[in-house]
Order: structure tokens, then sequence, then C-alpha cells
């Protein structure tokens, strides 16, 4: 398994402390997490830059490499994603490592598809060559994410427009039902793990299915618990939003659980809905 980590907010925002320093940063989950479960087998750290994506990967534990706080000083966004993993289809690789990312689309996975050698054809065979030619590793995360993405094409969705993110969390949550209902046709011994969080900078939708996944809205700009100064340098006139995602909750503050069969819509404006599958 892995944890996952992902951010929106109106304003450009400095993450550091959340992925490096807060009481369960995610620095301290790829040691051990909640459950002592260590995550050593890679790290990223993806934050939106003019549109587009800039991903920082390693296929090191995060615990142990000085780069994964280096990147998370500097990481200053509206929109982030942040991954530790724990491999489980696929080895320990730069390739295999999170995030993974096509034009301005970024995408994480907790979790693992199930009797995935029997299922990654069926995938494989509706991805459009132009999308699967992309895919440089052998993880069955790397290949949904394209699947994803084909979907989100066959529905009608152009990936270089803006999307609502309603449309976009209504592919995932038809995604995760049809991996779901493949992985039992294949007589899976256990259950399917599809924990996923998907963006193209200005949405967030993120999943929840059989993996613990955790929110919490923030208003309003207030002195960091961890290192006591703000993370931002408001400047507008709206008033300041920001969601934060992950597999487990990061600070003291008052974190609400995604129910199980449902997905997080964050839209552009930063508001937050929830949905059931």
């Amino acid at each position: 398994m892995c944890r996952l980590y992902g951010f929106r907010a109106n304003e450009l925002t400095k993450v550091e402390c959340s992925l490096a320093y807060a009481q369960n940063a995610l620095m301290s989950q790829s040691r051990a997490d909640l459950r002592g479960e260590s995550h050593p087998d890679g790290w990223g750290v993806a934050h939106y830059d003019d549109g587009q994506p800039r991903i920082e990967r390693r296929d090191t534990a995060a615990y142990a490499d000085l780069h994964f706080s280096t990147a998370a000083e500097r990481t200053y966004a509206r929109t982030v994603v942040a991954h530790v993993r724990r491999a489980t289809v696929g080895g320990a690789s730069l390739t295999n490592t999170h995030p993974f990312v096509y034009g301005r689309w970024s995408f994480i996975h907790n979790g693992t598809v199930r009797a995935f050698p029997e299922v990654a054809p069926q995938l494989e065979g509706e991805i459009p060559a132009r999308l699967l030619a992309h895919r440089r590793g052998s993880t069955d995360s790397e290949l949904v994410f394209y699947w994803l993405l084909a979907l989100m094409e066959r529905a009608g969705l152009d990936l270089d427009a803006d999307i609502g993110c309603h449309r976009v969390a209504t592919v995932m949550g038809k995604a995760v039902c049809t991996l779901e209902s493949r992985c039992v046709a294949a007589r899976s011994e256990k259950p399917a793990q599809l924990n996923f969080i998907l963006t193209d900078g200005h949405i967030l939708c993120a999943s929840r299915w059989r993996n613990s996944l955790y929110w919490v809205p923030r208003y309003g700009v207030h002195d960091c618990e961890i290192c006591g100064i703000p993370h931002v340098k408001h400047k507008s006139g709206a008033p300041y939003r920001a969601v934060v995602v992950a597999s487990e909750p990061i600070s003291d503050e008052s974190w609400e659980e995604l129910p199980d069969g449902a997905v997080l819509c964050v839209e552009r404006d930063v508001r937050a809905t929830t949905h059931r599958i």
C-alpha cells in the first residue's frame, strides 16, 4: 500500500510542514504509518506552475532522502499531490514511482488492482495507442491512469480543456466500479483497493475504495501549528480557502473521514463536495 496527499487552494501556499514536519507528515508516514507499515519504495511530489505539473520523484525512502525535504521546502503552489510508495505491483524503480503525469494531468494511487495479469490486457485494449505509448513502468497504477484518461475522452471530455470536477468524478466512479467487477470476474483472492487522486491543477478528484482517506477544509489565513507562521502570502481580496486530502490525518485539525465508496470533488473555486460511487 501507499500513502497519498492532495492539496488545492485559491492562493499560493507553502506545504512544507504537511509534507515534512507535521505530527504525522508524509515523510513520517514513509517510515511508519498509523498501522505501523513503512512505505520505503519511492516518493514523488508534483506541484503546478503556470498550469503545468512540475514533478520530482526518487525511488528511495522519503524518510532517508534529503531530497524529499528539499522538494517539500520549495513547493509553493495552489495545487500539490504527493505520494510515498509501498510496492505491490512492479518493483521499486523511478519509472514505477508516483505521481504519473500526462499533459496537465497528475495521478496517484493507494491500493492494488487485484488479479492484475488478467485485468491488464483488458485495460490495454481500451487505451488509444497514442496514450499507451507514454507508459514507462510496470505498475497497475500507471496503466489505470492512462485508462482513466481514455475513459474521460470516451465520455466526451477534452483533456486539454477546462472540465468540471463533477464530470471527472462521474468517470472516476464508473472506473472504480468497472475495475472492481473485473477483479471479481478474474477471481482475485483479495478485493481491489482503489484510492485515486487525479488533478489538472484546477480541479481535484479523490476516490476512496477500501483504504483510509481523510480530508479537511481550511478557511482564512492562520499561523501554522507546527512552525508558527502562516504559509500564505495573502494578497487576494477573496477569503483564503484550501482543501487537503490524505490517507491519514496529518495535523491536529478536525479531519473528516471520506466515506468508503465515495469521491471527493474539489472545484476550481476550491469548494468541496462528496458523492457516492
